[in-house]
């Protein structure tokens, strides 16, 4: 179906932060897959660990114990500080699944019109559920009925926020990105999430935070609510958990999780034995090579090195990121320049159609980082001068 523009390369192979296509050209992938294969393309250890898994058993169901599976929520629940996981396949089902958790805790209180409270400029998936609390008109488009439940409000507006809290409206739960990637790589203002936090404590609503562009040490710590000290009452996980094998999560503490009971939910793939084999791989590669601390070095020396080259530019509007999660916004749609990107082998995204989006592979060298500078910075310059 057409469902995607697609650019005019074909990738057959990858290594590292590079993408080979099928004549033999290699572009510096600056984008990963869009934050999935965040430690590289064919990471060895990823590699033996599929293959291996492979020739061992790849699926049985979830009628049955699956060991790996426990393996790995496991280690999600020491990296989290939460309790319970559901595992899925992909950051659509993750949210999903974290909306049924929000909706049956809903019903187990005995709210008959529940609400969601989501942001504007969010993304959450293109499920119904997942589109509907999504707060982009264009997800939107030709899809209606949406689902109800589900109330909009500015993003990084405590104000807006507080202001419910007096209406006649029955909130669940509060849902939102701790860093807005699809809407442009927008970061709240410092202590923004800690007051989402105490705010549903207050009232007693549960706190939904999408990690699944920002999780996995995207942005320098494990998980990006983590710079607040924020413990969410249930996370959502995917994308770079399988560094390309499909995996999904929705992990929560004990008082969301256990309004969830056999059958109220289900996935036959998730957390299958290839799967939460790769995960704990991921996480190993992960801690073993300290992925967190070098994110956040290659992250502050990646925005200097912008700032000193696009600093001067009046239509350079800003220059944001958090570890390896960077956007150059301008004063002008560019998207014109991904086709430009890619003339010079390198690949990059522009999303809010003015925000030049790089979420480069975590394990980039310096090097490689050099290179992501140059072009970008170079790009960006020839465009705004016409």
């Amino acid at each position: 179906m057409t469902t995607y523009n697609r650019l005019p390369v074909a990738f057959v192979s990858g290594e590292g932060s590079w993408l080979i296509d099928d004549k033999g050209e290699r572009y510096l992938d600056a984008l990963s897959g869009i934050s999935v294969c965040n430690i590289g393309h064919s990471n060895p250890k990823i590699t033996a660990t599929i293959c291996e898994q492979a020739g061992r058993l790849m699926h049985t169901s979830n009628l049955y114990e699956v060991p790996l599976q426990a393996q790995l929520a496991d280690r999600l629940i020491e990296l989290s500080g939460l309790d319970q996981v559901f595992f899925c396949n992909s950051g659509a089902e993750a949210n999903e699944a974290a909306i049924k958790l929000c909706r049956k805790s809903a019903s187990q209180r005995g709210m008959t019109k529940p609400v969601i409270v989501v942001m504007q400029g969010s993304f959450h998936g293109r499920t119904m559920a997942t589109l509907s609390a999504t707060g982009n008109s264009k997800v939107h488009e030709g899809f209606s009925p949406l689902v109800q439940g589900f109330h909009h409000l500015p993003y990084d507006d405590l104000d807006a926020l507080n202001g419910l809290v007096d209406q006649n409206m029955e909130v669940i739960a509060v849902m939102l990105e701790p860093i807005q990637g699809e809407g442009g790589v927008v970061i709240p203002s410092e202590g923004y999430l800690r007051a989402v936090r105490e705010i549903c404590t207050k009232n007693n609503w549960l706190m939904v935070v999408d990690e699944i562009q920002t999780g996995m040490c995207r942005t320098g710590l494990w998980f990006a609510c983590q710079h607040e000290n924020v413990s969410p009452d249930i996370m959502t996980l995917a994308k770079s958990l399988g560094n390309g094998v499909p995996i999904g999560a929705c992990i929560a503490n004990t008082g969301a999780a256990e309004a969830m009971n056999p059958g109220s939910h289900g996935s036959t793939f998730g957390g299958n034995p290839l799967a939460a084999s790769t995960a704990l791989a991921v996480i190993e590669y992960m801690t073993e090579n300290h992925l967190p601390e070098r994110v956040s070095y290659l992250g502050e020396m990646m925005l200097s090195r912008f700032r000193k080259e696009l600093g001067g530019l009046a239509e350079v509007v800003n220059i944001r990121g958090k570890g390896l999660m960077i956007g150059i916004q301008l004063d002008r749609d560019c998207a014109q320049l991904v086709k430009l990107a890619l003339e010079r082998k390198l690949l990059i995204n522009v999303t809010a159609a003015n925000v030049i989006r790089l979420l480069p592979p975590l394990t980039m060298s310096e090097e490689e980082m050099d290179i992501i500078v140059k072009n970008v910075s170079e790009l960006i310059i020839n465009f705004v001068n016409g």
